[in-house]
């Protein structure tokens, strides 16, 4: 794929983690855990595909986007390479890993990569765990990164802390609704343990967004495997946005079954409310990957026959691409690179 056709839209990441150095937390047996199942995670992905697939997933990558890097400056480069204007960098939290004795980055550390390059970074402050931590403590902090920060994007990762409806999380749900944030949510599955699973069912999204009307709900990793739950979660709630983040590459490596995915959403929600993203963990191949995904992804004929999903349009992609979260996020789709 030429870097023409990467550069054709706006991008805009919500889902660009920071890890950093994890030798300080690897005694932990929960952390131990957790890279086990990390080990799993490119089979499905990636290297369980076909050759053939597989190797277009890798073809055009450099050495250095399949090494691991907390630096910040290798976000930038594979940002640019890949044409992705701006990053909402995600400070890992997963303090259950730790039992809940330390992060494993703190807000604090995301703020000051934020502000080396303000034009090309956002602020995405973690608040997990939130009851874990007491709901007032998380309301504090909700309230500290929108008044002295200007934050207007948040992550909340359930499997580390409670049921995404559990009653004792609505006076914080209130209070995202005041500040008129973007609320990320981790939704499906928890791919690793040992968070727990049944907390980030779709379903629960159900009550909140029933109960906040108001709260802007970016669900993650489209629900799956729920993902036919979630689009009716969405369907009826227009607070409910579908994020792609984590599975575009499968238009790569599994390109019916990605079909499947963006094709039952673009029926239920329609392009309006579907968003991009990367899950981006230290290796530039994440964002290669998720961008050359949906740039050049189209749903087969056969499949629009069959089951009525739509041609996915150049309009269609630049909506999920960066156009609905710059919307959502009052800023404007314009090119930074």
């Amino acid at each position: 794929m030429s870097k023409k056709n990467t550069d054709n839209y706006f991008k805009i990441d919500p889902e660009c983690h920071l890890i950093g150095d994890m030798e300080h937390l690897n005694h932990f047996p929960g952390v131990q855990m957790w890279w086990r199942a990390i080990e799993n995670i490119s089979r499905p992905l990636v290297f369980g595909a076909p050759m053939p697939l597989m190797m277009r997933a890798l073809e055009g990558l450099e050495e250095w986007e399949a090494v691991k890097s907390g630096d910040p400056q290798i976000i930038l480069r594979v940002m640019d390479k890949y044409g992705v204007d701006i990053a909402c960098l995600l400070p890992e939290s997963m303090m259950d890993t730790t039992g809940f004795t330390s992060r494993w980055v703190s807000n604090g550390q995301m703020a000051k990569v934020v502000e080396t390059n303000p034009e090309r970074f956002m602020y995405q402050p973690n608040i997990s765990p939130i009851k874990q931590r007491g709901v007032k403590n998380a309301i504090w902090e909700l309230e500290y990164w929108v008044k002295e920060k200007g934050a207007k994007i948040f992550k909340y990762y359930p499997p580390e802390d409670t049921y995404i409806n559990d009653p004792e999380l609505w006076p914080f749900y209130e209070k995202a609704q005041e500040h008129k944030i973007v609320l990320d949510i981790h939704t499906g599955f928890c791919w690793v343990p040992p968070g727990k699973s049944k907390y980030c069912h779709p379903e629960q999204l159900d009550d909140v967004a029933r109960d906040f009307p108001g709260l802007i709900i970016n669900a993650f990793h489209m629900g799956y495997p729920y993902s036919d739950v979630l689009n009716m979660v969405a369907l009826g709630h227009p607070n409910v946005y579908i994020c792609m983040s984590l599975l575009v590459p499968w238009a790569i490596t599994a390109p019916r079954k990605f079909a499947r995915l963006l094709g039952e959403a673009m029926r239920f929600v329609g392009p309006d409310r579907i968003t991009w993203g990367t899950d981006y963990a230290g290796y530039g191949v994440q964002i290669a990957n998720a961008v050359k995904g949906l740039a050049e992804f189209q749903i087969p004929e056969d499949m629009q026959d069959a089951y009525g999903y739509p041609a996915i349009t150049d309009e269609d992609k630049a909506k999920m691409f960066g156009g609905n979260l710059a919307r959502l996020l009052g800023i404007e789709p314009k090119r930074r690179i």
